[in-house]
């Protein structure tokens, strides 16, 4: 591998990882010799890689969506329900050529898509292994939405799909549960270029979502103001038929002490109050979670299947 710019296709050939700026944090690391802000070097590492069941029924159907698992993130949430992977980097290194590798098994496999997630700061690395392998199956990406439109905007034409979070409007509550105050804005600006790539979200005839931008929003406990504020802003800036999931399966997974709302899951009510304010915004395109989908059921076993 070219550890200047990861191996990458043409469209990453300046983008040097000996100084980093693939995410929004532009922290400048020397990937070659060690992390960056993400917690990860320049070399891929994935902590899973197999057929998911659990996405959006347009995603994953019934024959399941092509998961890979991505070590790392550019985010520092206290709730992520996959701090093993994106907190503590857990996953194995693998090359560039075997990540084009696993995208072929999965397709094989019967995979309705490749479902790349939280793949942001691997962005040079999987245009490269697209380039070794490109599927026949759609890509989807499939990140928290803190994303650097430049390197948006040189995977144009190697993503169908774009399943961005937009997790917050507020500032502050970005820095509290992120550690990124600048997430709203630079997330708005994300969807924006997604839009201008894809557009809003097309299904074929069985259903399944082939091309476009599909935002997803998770509601935090005692924070529905900061969820109307995401939803206002969706509809008045990307329009109502913008297609939008949105999702209850909050999960506390460990005890947040200076945060105690987010010790307990989502009552009916604040369930109740989420769905009618979008319906009241008319974004009606898209999903609404089940009550039912919390817990740790709904968490994939991060144990290196189908890596090697």
């Amino acid at each position: 591998m070219n550890l200047t710019h990861a191996g990458a296709g043409p469209e990453f050939k300046d983008m040097d990882l000996r100084h980093c700026t693939v995410c929004p944090k532009k922290c400048g690391a020397d990937r070659t010799v060690r992390p960056g802000f993400c917690g990860s070097g320049a070399v891929p590492k994935i902590a899973r890689a197999a057929l998911h069941y659990g996405e959006e029924p347009c995603i994953s159907g019934t024959a399941g969506s092509g998961t890979v698992f991505f070590s790392g993130c550019s985010l520092r949430c206290l709730f992520c329900q996959n701090y093993e992977v994106s907190r503590h980097s857990f996953g194995e290194e693998i090359t560039v050529s075997r990540l084009a590798e696993i995208f072929r098994e999965l397709e094989e496999q019967g995979a309705n898509n490749i479902n790349l997630v939280t793949p942001t700061h691997w962005a040079p690395v999987i245009a490269e292994a697209l380039s070794l392998y490109r599927p026949g199956i759609p890509v989807l990406y499939n990140c928290g939405g803190y994303e650097s439109v430049e390197t948006l905007r040189r995977l144009e034409g190697l993503v169908n799909v774009w399943l961005p979070d937009i997790k917050y409007a507020d500032p502050e509550l970005a820095r509290k549960f992120s550690g990124a105050p600048d997430y709203p804005e630079t997330a708005y600006a994300a969807v924006e270029e997604m839009l201008r790539q894809c557009g809003h979200l097309q299904l074929d005839a069985r259903g399944l979502a082939v091309r476009g931008v599909m935002i997803r929003h998770l509601v935090l406990p005692l924070h529905l103001k900061n969820s109307f504020a995401v939803l206002d802003r969706i509809a008045e800036q990307f329009g109502t038929e913008t297609w939008v999931s949105l999702m209850f399966q909050y999960t506390p997974l460990r005890e947040i002490q200076e945060y105690p709302e987010l010790n307990r899951t989502l009552t009916r009510r604040e369930r109740e109050r989420a769905e009618a304010y979008l319906e009241e915004k008319g974004l009606l395109n898209g999903y609404v979670q089940e009550p039912d989908s919390k817990g740790t059921a709904f968490i994939p076993r991060f144990d290196l299947t189908g890596v090697r």
